[in-house]
């Protein structure tokens, strides 16, 4: 018996059979060309979305206006002109031969568009909360209805590409979404006031498209929940009431998301848990009879499928999971959820938009590579000479690298001093009960290299000579960082985190990374602290995922750590810890002293490493202390050439 049999049972949108309950939600990668033109890389990362086994695979949002008032990134596709519609085919056409339904969704960013240009449209001139969007200019009724014939016209092109359905995107601050909000819509005119009118301009750009493509499905994704309550936006009731009007100007299906991007309330992060956000989903289900969708922490695949049994959807959505994981789909339909690539709600892929770059993955190196052969998304070629690779740690570096080494017909033996894997990550998992999830992608990489043969040595201590005994081809040193700034009764996070030293309740911490945050967060989630953060650097947390910054600033302003910007640490004698800083010279008495600062592996592999193998490698902190990231992608690219 199938153990998910609701997420894999047929549907229906429209007139549409699909074959399972999963959808590829929606995600702006920036792989397409500044022009917005498709690239060889997005037709790529979509057909491996299509080989995943997905019912339906939603391309990026396409921008609909000439103008470029509706583009959001620098790598956003466009549909705004005939010219587009051969790239655009080719989408289609790799996601129909794959299986999929192929679905568009054309996307006005609207207060968040203009990324090229000196102002975004908007209903009315609020001004932006967050710095990195353009200021804005009120939309004139003229340019309404324009924006409602370039929808229009942007289904026409979707018909002509060959796609099965169009998505209509009205959320998080795009163009539709701040018609719908109170808290965007001070027109007294018919397009702001109640809800209905402030719900005109969604309508007419719905019956339009509707009455463009005919038969062929158009869904919406609308904000089920705004979390604008502290800047008047809509309510909840209003917002689930805006379902209802979208279903009766004849959409198909409706996705339901969750908070704008400047809601002051976590919605995707790892503090929020897994399917929390499905209450939304059941009360618009209750209030609507076409079918219902929705993303949003649904990690597991226990969770949608409970949510389809329990009538609070009808469809999950997939972006992040199918970003870490493509093969989600597949991998669970054929009982290998231990090899699924687990999401981290990182985010790492959806901030690097904003710093107009492609996505990547914390957890996936291959992401964007996909139709390179050397990336190996598909499977590795075996390498033309069999190795012998010791790998010396058992961190996210250490492991990628042995399980891609394996995978390429190496002999790998990893050796790891602690009786478990994980290295650093074993402390960051520490830092509040949500990090927990950055443990998943080290289970999974155990497996996969248990799977590809890895010989992996638990609690042994790998000095030199016995990698001289090992007689190895290639000395992986994945060992992880050394301490900078240890001296005489200086903590660091390890022995605080791990080794369970008592800390005093003055604390200086020194560094004001991610590490020492990191910290700095544990803390004071554990006990009540005086805490002092004392960097060099003018800004704290500039290793720190936007996403999380703002998270852990809030809970340290209220909590009223101290922070010591542009000074030095002279010394640390009995805690008492000398200082220079834009006042001068200066001392600060401390219970304890944790040091967070970080340098490459100065330890016993610096002066010996060299003479143990043909080929020495330093990876992950070993090489440069930095983020999961940097040390998985490390590991990939190293596997990848030996």
């Amino acid at each position: 018996m199938e153990r998910y049999p609701h997420i894999f049972q047929p549907g229906t949108i429209g007139k549409l059979a699909v074959k399972n309950r999963i959808k590829y939600a929606a995600t702006e990668t920036n792989f397409p060309y500044g022009d917005g033109y498709v690239s060889e890389r997005e037709v790529a990362y979509m057909e491996a979305q299509a080989k995943g086994g997905a019912g339906i695979v939603t391309t990026q949002g396409a921008y609909p206006d000439k103008k470029g008032e509706g583009k959001g990134f620098k790598g956003m596709m466009s549909i705004n002109d005939d010219r587009y519609i051969p790239g655009l085919m080719r989408i289609a056409d790799v996601i129909r031969a794959n299986g999929a339904l192929s679905s568009i969704q054309i996307l006005h960013c609207g207060r968040e568009g203009g990324i090229e240009l000196d102002y975004c449209l908007m209903p009315s001139v609020v001004p932006q909360k967050l710095s990195y969007f353009k200021p804005p200019r009120e939309i004139t009724k003229e340019e309404i209805k324009q924006a409602v014939r370039d929808h229009v016209a942007a289904a026409r092109r979707a018909r002509e590409a060959g796609f099965d359905m169009i998505e209509l995107s009205g959320i998080v601050g795009y163009l539709l979404s701040t018609f719908i909000s109170r808290y965007t819509n001070k027109r007294t005119d018919e397009y702001g006031g109640g809800l209905k009118e402030r719900c005109r301009l969604m309508v007419e750009v719905i019956e339009g498209v509707k009455a463009e493509v005919g038969d062929m499905p158009v869904g919406i994704r609308l904000c089920g929940h705004e979390l604008l309550d502290d800047r008047g936006g809509n309510t909840f009731e209003e917002s689930v009431e805006s379902f209802r009007i979208a279903e009766d100007a004849g959409a198909d299906y409706l996705s339901v998301t969750v908070g704008w991007h400047e809601s002051s309330q976590s919605v995707i992060t790892r503090d929020v848990p897994m399917g929390h956000w499905l209450y939304i989903a059941e009360a618009v289900k209750k209030a609507v009879d076409v079918p219902v969708m929705m993303a949003f922490r649904q990690f597991l695949p226990h969770i949608p499928e409970k949510a389809i049994a329990g009538g609070q959807i009808d469809f999950v959505e997939m972006c992040r999971p199918m970003i870490a994981d493509p093969e989600f789909p597949n991998k669970v339909r054929e009982g290998r959820e231990e090899e699924i690539v687990p999401c981290i709600a990182c985010n790492v892929c959806f901030s690097r938009l904003y710093y107009h770059q492609p996505i990547m993955c914390s957890v996936r190196p291959s992401l964007g590579h996909e139709g390179e052969e050397a990336w190996g998304y598909y499977g590795f070629k075996p390498a033309e000479r069999r190795k012998k690779v010791v790998v010396v740690g058992g961190g996210p570096a250490g492991l990628q690298c042995a399980e891609v080494a394996a995978r390429k017909g190496h002999e790998v033996t990893l050796f790891e001093k602690n009786d478990r894997l994980g290295g650093n990550i074993l402390i960051a998992s520490r830092v509040d009960g949500g990090a927990a999830e950055l443990l998943r992608p080290i289970a999974t990489l155990e497996q996969l290299c248990r799977k590809a043969g890895v010989s992996i040595r638990l609690g042994v201590t790998c000095d030199p000579s016995m990698v001289g005994r090992e007689a190895p081809d290639v000395l992986v040193v994945a060992s992880g960082p050394s301490m900078k700034g240890l001296s005489k009764g200086v903590l660091t996070p390890h022995s605080v985190m791990a080794a369970g030293e008592k800390v005093g309740p003055r604390v200086v911490i020194i560094g004001a990374g991610g590490v020492g945050l990191g910290v700095a967060v544990y803390l004071l989630r554990s006990g009540e602290y005086e805490i002092t953060v004392i960097d060099e650097a003018g800004k704290p947390g500039r290793d720190v995922n936007p996403f999380y910054f703002w998270q852990y600033m809030a809970l340290m302003r209220k909590r009223k750590v101290s922070f010591m910007m542009r000074t030095a640490v002279n010394s640390v004698e009995d805690v008492r810890v000398r200082v220079t800083g834009p006042s001068g010279e200066g001392v600060v008495e401390a219970d304890s002293v944790i040091t967070s600062l970080m340098a490459p592996e100065e330890g016993v592999w610096k002066d010996t490493a060299g003479s143990l193998a043909k080929e020495v490698y330093f990876i992950g902190d070993a090489k440069k202390p930095r983020r999961l990231l940097n040390a998985i992608r490390d590991g990939y690219r190293l596997g990848m050439v030996l």
